[in-house]
């Protein structure tokens, strides 16, 4: 007896969830077609799931594809297809926000939104860029895309946050080349070094490192007995950065050993001395 009422209550059980499921599945509302609405209610749908689902916009970006697929001539095509790259990136899909934000401008170069385009392909780079110890390939295309915006949309209203970020990612190239410099320097690899710094002070000195760059090379040229070298690094410290603490430890170590910092030799770094004189340098 006690199993047939076990046996029952499982079939009850399942009987209730046959029915459950059932009424589930009448409730559900039956999937329309996209082929059967329009270029402009695929958009608005797209629009709704990009606000309502933030950070998982995976549906928008599949109705703005669909738009662009059902409706290749039509504005509303020419729209999806900033949506859709605007949407990727957002999705942090960068290789695609690049190629759509690419076609956009390859179809439509004269549109008004062409610069926002141009923004997003290079924004798809420089949110790439990765740490400083890693490869910097990524850097360097952001740099270029950013100028692109720069140079083609001056007047644009993205052009101004696309110089910020130029000078970031200069910034962020300059740090890399710092952090191997400064690896050489510890292990007393000072000619390795030097190239470091000096491209540091050569390329990049409108960046925050050529301080340092400059006291580093102070303390590799001394290391091997490089005094003009030394001195002239001093002096292009003492020129421009005298309230910097990389010119106050350039001074100590250069004064200690009874050396004055002044330009001397013939060096690229008197070369450089110059153009600080001539106010062609920083």
């Amino acid at each position: 007896m006690a199993g047939d009422r076990a046996g029952a209550r499982v079939l009850c059980t399942a009987l209730m969830v046959l029915v459950l499921t059932g009424c589930a599945a009448l409730r559900r509302e039956p999937e329309v077609a996209l082929d059967s609405l329009t270029a402009e209610e695929i958009y608005r749908q797209g629009e709704v799931e990009l606000e309502t689902s933030r950070r998982r916009p995976d549906e928008a970006i599949r109705l703005f594809s669909e738009v662009e697929r059902l409706y290749p001539y039509s504005e509303y095509a020419k729209r999806a297809l900033i949506m859709q790259a605007f949407a990727q990136h957002r999705a942090r899909k960068y290789e695609d926000a690049r190629a759509s934000a690419q076609r956009f401008l390859d179809f439509y170069p004269g549109d008004e939104d062409a610069a926002y385009a141009q923004y997003l392909l290079a924004l798809s780079y420089y949110d790439q860029i990765d740490e400083v110890g890693r490869d910097q390939g990524l850097t360097f295309q952001a740099l270029q895309a950013m100028r692109d915006v720069i140079e083609q949309y001056p007047d644009s209203e993205y052009a101004s946050s696309a110089m910020l970020k130029f000078d970031l990612a200069f910034d962020h190239l300059a740090a890399k080349e710092m952090e191997i410099g400064r690896y050489y320097l510890r292990r007393g690899n000072y000619t390795a070094a030097i190239k470091r710094f000096r491209v540091v002070v050569q390329d990049y000195q409108t960046t925050t490192h050529t301080a340092e760059a400059l006291l580093r090379l102070v303390e590799a040229y001394l290391a091997l007995g490089l005094t003009d070298e030394a001195q002239t690094a001093g002096a292009i410290l003492g020129f421009n950065y005298q309230s910097s603490p990389f010119y106050a430890d350039s001074y100590r170590l250069l004064t200690g050993r009874g050396l004055a910092l002044e330009a001397k030799g013939d060096s690229w770094l008197t070369r450089i001395y110059r153009q600080v004189l001539r106010g062609e340098w920083l």
